[in-house]
């Protein structure tokens, strides 16, 4: 019977290493224990020797090729080739996976009281706990998972703003340093006390008003008044004598400046005239120097050196002249010079005859030893040349591999590239499936008359949610008050929001973005009537209220929505807590009215 081979774990399992200890629920057995991360076992392999290992643990262990089991080893129970762990010599233990996935677990986040089995925890709350403690992706602060939302909107330093003068985003660390440079922000002019000029036309309005005080244009010569610019020609009438007196002085000034320079720059002009005076006579007492010592008589030998090089220097050129040599020294008249030969030893000629042949032989010796280098030079000529044709016949060979490798090369890039293509194309038409399913969705909920009714099922679940935090808010659909009018949603807080939580049911009504907001009034100004219905008929919760045209929640929305305004204290919580007529069948029905007058 041919056994089954055990399916590779997925990509998910394959990613995550065993579960950690904290999450039992009860007693800990080493038999669900990873011999590799030494955590609950998660998608648990067995391998030939017994030992258990997670999916992942496992994988990683033998990427590297085959290792040796740490915990044969541990043992002292290591046998070759049982204990060595390589792929495929392991299988699945679907028997002890099922018995760890049935153990009771816990969450390990403080606060969160969560319970069931550890397959619950991985399918429904491993990495989704709304207490878990998570960054920041921007500002890096460690936050829980339920309060994102609330530190990403009110509380991150990082978070990105729009500037309502400019409505360029910016950080909101950076708001006072926007402020410096925005050039839609408003100024104050000094002169005419004119409010709400941009900055970028500040500097065009001073140069108009009349009411900005400028410097005196005689300012440089020392008049410190600042006057407006419809009074400078009043300003420059009634100070004229003062002026003057001013320019006066400052001429006068300047001449005297003038004078005090022209004796300096004469005196500077004197002493360079002495310098360059100074330099002419050294130079004269050089030459006259130079001409004494040239004209006189040449002393001891060097007449006859000048002497000779005339001579020479008039006829052709020839061989240098040496100097005499000295007389030879005068003999004494006893001894008589012999100059006849002597002939040598015998003895001499024997020993010059005996040197030569010794010379001879040193000759043919080296005769001998030029004779076998050259038959060994030629014997490694031949090696070389027989080393050089492997090499350039394993050069061609190599040449042809590097071809070929790089055509391969060539055609798994293009095919990477396809199906990267591909990939790109099946991820772009998954997004617009999902984009159009929940347009669907939301045309099918639509109502464009201004009139909106959200049924909420599962009130007590979704109440429960939002008591632990784990949906503390939830948004009805859009609706219209025409097919191109405003676009609107609900925000209701089961447990409350400010003031309400936790006593108060709170809703609120919220201004979005849409496609033909460019052709409407802003800011939003229609009265808004919410309204909690009694499904008997008899006594609904009513709440109305007009907008503030000032507040940014009625301005025209420059993100997907803006900040949602309405009832924090809408309806008590007791008096849904108490026998009503508002919820029946675990359902509550809340609805908007937005008064459709003026548009």
């Amino acid at each position: 019977m041919a056994t089954q081979e055990p399916s590779p774990p997925s990509s998910m399992e394959s990613n995550k290493p065993g579960f950690p200890k904290k999450i039992l629920g009860n007693k800990l057995e080493d038999k669900h224990l990873c011999n590799c991360c030494h955590n609950i076992l998660r998608r648990p392999f067995q391998a030939q020797c017994g030992h258990r290992f997670c999916s992942y643990c496992f994988n990683r262990t033998v990427s590297n090729g085959p290792q040796k089991c740490s915990a044969c080893i541990k043992e002292d129970i290591f046998e070759e080739p049982t204990s060595l762990l390589k792929q495929g010599c392991a299988f699945p233990d679907n028997a002890v996976r099922r018995e760890v996935e049935n153990l009771s677990a816990v969450c390990i986040h403080e606060n969160c009281t969560w319970k069931g089995s550890i397959k619950d925890y991985e399918l429904n709350h491993e990495g989704k706990c709304e207490f878990m403690i998570l960054p920041c992706p921007s500002c890096k602060e460690r936050i829980r998972f339920n309060e994102q939302e609330r530190h990403n909107e009110r509380e991150c330093p990082e978070r990105t703003l729009n500037c309502k003068y400019c409505k360029e985003p910016f950080h909101f660390k950076n708001i006072k340093a926007h402020d410096e440079i925005c050039p839609k922000y408003p100024m104050i002019c000094e002169g005419c006390a004119k409010k709400k000029i941009p900055r970028e036309k500040y500097v065009d309005h001073i140069k108009f008003c009349s009411k900005f005080r400028t410097p005196c244009r005689f300012h440089v010569v020392g008049c410190d008044m600042s006057v407006e610019k419809e009074k400078i020609h009043d300003h420059e009438r009634t100070y004229a004598y003062e002026h003057l007196n001013l320019l006066l002085h400052y001429i006068m000034g300047m001449k005297v400046s003038m004078e005090g320079l022209q004796p300096q720059g004469l005196e500077v002009a004197g002493h360079k005239l002495l310098e360059l005076q100074q330099s002419l006579r050294e130079l004269e007492a050089r030459v006259s120097q130079i001409s004494t010592t040239s004209s006189e008589p040449p002393v001891q030998g060097a007449a006859a050196a000048t002497a000779s090089t005339s001579s020479s220097s008039s006829g052709p050129p020839g061989p240098p002249t040496l100097a005499p040599l000295p007389p030879p020294p005068t003999l004494a008249p006893t001894l008589s010079v012999s100059t006849s030969f002597t002939p040598l030893p015998s003895s001499v000629g024997a020993a010059l005859e005996l040197q030569l042949h010794s010379e001879k032989t040193k000759v043919v010796e080296l005769g001998r030893r030029c004779t076998e280098l050259e038959v060994k030079s030629g014997t490694f000529e031949n090696v070389v040349c027989v080393l050089n044709r492997e090499v350039e016949r394993f050069a061609t060979t190599m040449e042809a591999s590097n071809r070929q490798h790089k055509l391969d090369q060539d055609k798994i890039e293009a095919l990477s590239n396809k199906v990267r293509q591909l990939e790109r194309t099946v991820g772009l038409k998954d997004l617009t499936v999902a984009d159009m399913e929940g347009r669907l969705r939301e045309m099918s909920a639509t109502t464009f008359d201004g009139v909106f009714v959200w049924r909420i099922s599962d009130f007590a679940k979704k109440r429960q949610d939002a008591i632990a935090g784990r949906a503390p808010a939830m948004f009805s659909p859009a609706f219209y008050t025409s097919k191109y009018g405003y676009k609107m949603c609900l925000r209701i807080y089961l447990n409350g929001d400010g003031t309400g939580r936790g006593s108060h049911l709170s809703l609120f009504f919220v201004v979005m973005r849409g496609l033909s907001d460019a052709l409407l009034k802003w800011p939003f100004n229609q009265k808004v009537t919410l309204m909690l219905l009694d499904q008997s008929n008899r006594e609904h919760i009513i709440d109305a209220f007009r907008p503030d045209v000032t507040s940014s929640s009625f301005q025209r929305p420059v993100s997907e929505m803006n900040i949602a305004s309405g009832c924090p204290l809408f309806c008590p919580l007791s008096k849904l807590d108490a026998k009503n007529s508002y919820i029946r069948d675990d359902t509550i029905f809340i609805k908007a009215i937005v008064d459709l007058t003026g548009l």
